[in-house]
């Protein structure tokens, strides 16, 4: 009996799903309007370098006022989102190089030796240093951790579960200085001011726990995903029915290697192997000496304006960051326009965009997931719920008598679950920093430390919260791999499949922390836990 309504539980279309929170979301404003439901926090002036106290009250959307504002943003919340000209310049450069072979001769040709783990490893590798730009890893390595799995005989969905869960739960890492430094340290550096104006945080103050995080972070999500999600998923087929109303499954992996067995010819794959190093060498090349500084014709990607060569590379204003999506896009284009050539696969630019427009269709229903996806993420930001939840969790935190390991660990849970209502890691370290940072100071524990806790505790949720903008990405691209066409991967089907990472990956951060705050290992260089 229990068996046969597990069977009949539903199933919604993420669609659906997104419209049910729209509507929970807008009530959830009318009622706790009428509470007067509202906080106080502290932001630093930066003017000033002094605290003003703010209040932000929830606003309530189901009002004249709510639905006006809801109605006629509807466009330009959908046109605005990032997320959307990402993935689709993303997904250009891609498709080129899957449409003329190149993505899978390379990783047939490249990975088939390759034991599967190593290759999860080296996926949620890369998907946690992605995070050194923006978040690049969502709109690229998502669709490459498909096509990696895909082509490496194994089931795409699993690719996808990992790509996701790296790119998410590792987004407070890398192994290098990135885009979250540069804009969270000057947070960092005014807040760590209200108790020693005279104190200075590096840029590469987190840089040992970053790197050290990264591969133990990669280790564990490996085995999350080789001993449950891979199995979770199972082998990689389609159910159809036939005449009779019996369901019959087919293995697409076996059908689509025949495929390319007989499209594909040993010489010629060689030789579009060849021109394809050919153009990644050379436009590498290009794209490399538009970031080296002082040399003729040099630097086109920096942002001049800066001194430092990081922000120059990861400020706000650098071109470098701001065009990284369409330089891979560019990049994989040019290599795998070379391969066609090489290889014979393509014949003609007719034949070679005509493919292109059928491959890029399959994300056609996730185009309009995503419209539904925007106008939730909007309207949640606009009742201000999140903000207001943020900032009495920040305020729980000032009051509460804590010091030591117990304050740090509850700070992370704090943050971690602010995280699930505001994403923005700006927006929360704008509210959290004034307040964690100088009861850290007083504690002897730095800001450098104070932020790397910041950094680990928002990664512990990224990944399921339905409002983080990336998170439509990875059930869209669920749906599109997904070969049972009545059981959709909605919202909580999508969730479903982070919680194993979720909860390996919480006590691993948790673990980390603690661990590098008792031995008292540094941070980075000449940067300490303690002042």
């Amino acid at each position: 009996m229990n068996k046969n309504k597990k069977n009949k539980r539903p199933y919604l279309h993420p669609i659906t799903g997104y419209i049910i929170l729209i509507a929970i979301v807008i009530l959830l404003s009318y009622v706790l309007s009428l509470f007067d439901f509202s906080a106080t926090y502290s932001s630093i002036n930066t003017a000033t370098n002094e605290l003003e106290q703010t209040i932000v009250e929830v606003k309530n959307m189901l009002s004249y006022d709510g639905m006006k504002e809801i109605i006629s943003n509807a466009a330009s919340n959908f046109i605005s989102f990032s997320t959307l000209s990402s993935l689709i310049i993303t997904l250009i450069g891609i498709g080129i190089a899957q449409v003329t072979g190149l993505l899978q001769a390379v990783m047939n040709k490249k990975l088939a030796k390759i034991n599967p783990k190593i290759i999860t490893f080296l996926l949620f590798l890369l998907a946690a240093f992605s995070s050194i730009v923006n978040e690049v890893g969502y709109t690229v390595l998502i669709p490459l951790g498909a096509l990696l799995f895909l082509f490496n005989g194994r089931n795409p969905l699993a690719g996808i579960a990992t790509a996701f869960a790296g790119v998410a739960f590792g987004y407070g890492i890398s192994c290098f200085v990135g885009t979250i430094d540069i804009s969270l340290l000057p947070y960092t550096i005014r807040a760590a001011h209200l108790i020693d104006s005279d104190i200075y945080v590096k840029m590469t103050s987190n840089l040992y726990i970053m790197i050290a995080s990264c591969i133990i972070i990669s280790i564990v999500g490996t085995f999350v995903t080789e001993k449950y999600i891979v199995k979770k998923f199972g082998r990689y087929v389609s159910k159809t029915k036939d005449d009779l109303g019996n369901t019959k499954e087919i293995e697409y992996l076996d059908l689509q290697y025949e495929e390319q067995k007989k499209i594909m010819e040993e010489t010629k794959q060689k030789v579009g192997l060849k021109y394809a190093l050919i153009a990644a060498i050379v436009v590498g090349f290009i794209f490399i000496y538009m970031i080296i500084p002082n040399l003729p014709l040099s630097g086109i990607l920096l942002d001049t304006s800066e001194e430092a060569y990081a922000y120059q590379l990861f400020g706000e204003n650098s071109y470098f960051q701001a065009g990284f999506t369409y330089i891979l896009a560019i990049f994989f284009g040019v290599t795998g326009i070379a391969y066609g050539i090489g290889a014979k696969t393509i014949k003609s630019d007719r034949e070679l965009f005509s493919r292109l427009g059928e491959e890029l269709s399959k994300i056609g229903e996730l185009l309009v997931t995503l419209f539904f996806a925007t106008q939730f993420i909007a309207i949640f930001r606009a009742t201000n719920i999140g903000t207001v939840i943020v900032s009495l969790l920040t305020n729980l935190l000032r009051n509460l008598p804590l010091s030591g390991l117990m304050l740090i660990i509850v700070a992370m849970l704090i943050i971690a679950i602010s995280n699930i209502f505001v994403t923005s890691s700006l927006t929360k370290w704008t509210i959290i920093s004034p307040v964690l940072v100088p009861m850290m100071m007083q504690l002897n524990m730095s800001p450098a430390f104070a932020q790397i806790v910041f950094r680990a505790a928002e990664s512990m949720t990224n990944g399921i919260t339905p409002l983080l903008t990336y998170f439509v990405i990875y059930i869209g691209y669920l749906n599109i791999y997904n070969k049972d066409s009545d059981k959709s991967y909605g919202i909580r089907r999508g969730l479903s499949m982070m919680v194993p990472y979720f909860i390996a990956l919480l006590i691993t951060w948790l673990l980390i922390i603690i661990i590098w705050y008792i031995i008292g290992l540094p941070l980075g260089p000449s940067s300490h836990i303690n002042l």
